[in-house]
C-alpha cells in the first residue's frame, strides 16, 4: 500500500508541476472604463507556426450602458524577417453572454457572426478590413499592411443588461503573405500579454485575465483523495469481521 501511495503521489506531482499558460480569456465590468489590455498573435497553419507572422491589438474599454459595451481598438502589423508582406485583414473572438449585434468603425468596418475560421472553428464575431463575404474566413482588401496600425470602436451589444463581459478566444486572419513559401493566407491566436489602465497601452491594471488552478491546490486534492482511499481500505477488515 505504502509503494502504491508513493506512485500516485509522484504520477500527480509530475500532472501538477508548474508550465507556461497564456491568459487569453479576459472579463470587463463597467469598473473597468478607461483600462486597457494588449494581445499578442501568432501566424500559423495546419502545417504549424510561421516564423515571423505577428500581430498586436489594444483594446480599451471605452463605455458601457446596461446592454453594450464599447472598446476602442489599435491593430498593429507586427510582422518580421523572413515575412516581407502581409496585411492583417480581420480579427475577432467569443463572448459571454451570447451577443445580439456588433457594429464597428475605423480600419475594420464589417462585422460577421458565427463564422468558421480556418484552423479556429466556429467564432462568435469578427471584424475586418473590406469588402468581400460577411464571413471571418477572409476576402476583401482592407486591413493593416506590414508595419502599419490600424485603429476604432467596437459597440457589442446584448439581448438582455449585463453585469459583466468575458472575451475569448481571439485571433487574427491574415491574407497577401510574402515570405512564408506558398503560404499566402493564415491565421493568429492571441494570448493576452498585459492589462493596462490607460487608452494608450501600458501595464497596470485592468480587466480580469482567468487564472488557472493552482499546483498546490490540485496537489492537496489529490492528496486528500488517496488518503480517504486508504483509510476506507484499512477499515473494510473491521467491517467484515463486525
Amino acid at each position: 500500500m505504502k509503494l502504491r501511495l508513493m506512485s500516485a503521489l509522484a504520477v500527480l506531482a509530475i500532472a501538477t508541476s508548474p508550465s507556461i499558460a497564456h491568459a487569453d480569456v479576459i472579463t470587463l465590468g463597467s469598473g473597468d472604463i478607461g483600462n486597457s489590455f494588449t494581445v499578442d498573435y501568432n501566424g500559423y497553419t495546419g502545417s504549424g507556426t510561421i516564423a515571423g507572422l505577428t500581430a498586436q491589438i489594444v483594446f480599451t474599454l471605452t463605455s458601457t450602458t446596461a446592454n453594450s459595451y464599447t472598446l476602442s481598438y489599435a491593430a498593429t502589423n507586427t510582422s518580421s524577417n523572413p515575412i516581407t508582406t502581409s496585411r492583417i485583414s480581420g480579427f475577432g473572438f467569443n463572448t459571454d453572454p451570447t451577443l445580439r449585434g456588433a457594429s464597428s468603425t475605423g480600419t475594420f468596418t464589417v462585422t460577421a457572426f458565427n463564422s468558421n475560421v480556418p484552423n479556429v472553428g466556429s467564432v462568435d464575431v469578427c471584424f475586418k478590413g473590406g469588402g468581400g463575404t460577411k464571413s471571418c474566413a477572409g476576402g476583401g482588401g482592407g486591413g493593416v499592411n506590414l508595419g502599419g496600425t490600424g485603429s476604432g470602436t467596437l459597440t457589442l451589444s446584448f439581448a438582455s443588461p449585463v453585469s459583466s463581459l468575458t472575451l475569448s478566444d481571439f485571433f487574427t486572419r491574415y491574407q497577401s503573405i510574402t515570405g512564408a513559401g506558398s503560404t499566402s493566407s493564415a491565421v493568429g491566436s492571441g494570448t493576452i500579454s498585459s492589462t493596462g489602465g490607460s487608452s494608450t497601452g501600458g501595464t497596470s491594471t485592468g480587466g480580469t485575465p482567468v487564472p488557472e488552478p493552482g499546483m498546490f491546490g490540485l496537489f492537496a486534492l489529490g492528496v486528500g483523495a488517496l488518503l480517504w482511499r486508504r483509510r476506507r481500505t484499512a477499515a473494510a477488515p473491521a467491517l467484515a469481521a463486525a
